[in-house]
């Protein structure tokens, strides 16, 4: 037999070997490399907006009554004339004369008062509505704080959307698209 034959075969199976070998422990080598990263942590960010209402409310209003007599000259009147009556009663002779005269001032006078005062309680109530604009504060997500492990580091990004316990890693790298259902939620507080 020719050694260089045997010398060739030997060499080549141990070249067989060698890459057979070193692709074994590459795939064992990729394959211990996580292909999750661990989620440790996800916190929503929020988004404050806000909405007006009218808010309404009836009030009960008093309103001072119209005044027909401002001068108050009925009351005048009607006291004087009172005043005198009275005042004639009082006295004889020229002090009659004076107690009706004084009787008639004291009486418009009082006349006067009265009528005021009486014109001053007469007031109407109404009920009246009154609005105001408030406004409403809502919450709505926009994202989540995601703190996750991978290769024994903690990192901290932010995702449109909530991650599961897990986050898909390929080639070294997260993968962060939403899955296919979550895309279309939108999350209201």
């Amino acid at each position: 037999m020719n050694t260089n034959l045997l010398v060739g075969g030997i060499f080549g199976a141990v070249a067989v070997t060698a890459a057979g070998s070193y692709a074994g422990y590459t795939t064992l080598v990729e394959n211990k490399k996580p292909q999750f990263a661990e989620v440790i942590e996800s916190q929503p960010i929020t988004e404050t907006y806000y909405t007006d209402r009218q808010e309404c409310y009836d009030e009960v209003v008093q309103h001072q009554a119209e005044v027909k007599d401002g001068n108050q000259v009925t009351g005048t009147v009607i006291g004087a004339v009172l005043g005198a009556v009275i005042g004639k009663q009082v006295g004889g002779g020229n002090g009659k004369k004076l107690a009706t005269v004084a009787g008639a001032a004291a009486g418009g006078y009082a006349g006067n008062k009265v009528q005021k005062n009486m014109q001053q309680k007469d007031v109407y109530t109404t009920t009246e509505q009154r609005c105001n604009t408030v406004q409403d504060p809502h919450q709505k997500i926009t994202g989540y704080s995601v703190t996750y492990q991978l290769d024994g580091k903690t990192e901290t990004i932010v995702m449109d959307h909530k991650p599961e316990s897990t986050i898909p890693v390929e080639n070294g790298q997260l993968v962060l698209s939403a899955p296919a259902s979550e895309k279309s939620e939108t999350t209201q507080l």
